[in-house]
């Protein structure tokens, strides 16, 4: 194979294996998408039961936290409030 014939096989791989990349990041976006539209319905789901949505969605990322990052943001926080004279 010429030199010449050997970097476009080469280039040929490289621009398949792009495409796929692609396609790829482009199904897991579809499927971020339904999953985030799910999530909306699981919120809008307990919004209609009577369940604050935003009290909610503050827990579940609170959940997500490491125990010591929650306690540091929680005194923050308080520290915050203290100085701003709030409670």
């Amino acid at each position: 194979m010429t030199r010449l014939g050997h970097n476009s096989a080469r280039n040929a791989q490289a621009d398949e294996q792009l495409r796929l990349l692609i396609e790829r990041i482009e199904r897991l976006e579809e499927e971020k998408k339904g999953l985030s539209d799910d999530i909306k319905d699981v919120y809008s789901e307990a919004k209609a039961t009577g369940y604050d949505a935003p009290t909610m969605r503050r827990i579940v990322r609170l959940r997500k936290m490491k125990p010591d990052d929650r306690r540091e943001m929680e005194a923050v926080l308080e520290t915050y409030k203290t100085a701003l004279g709030i409670d």
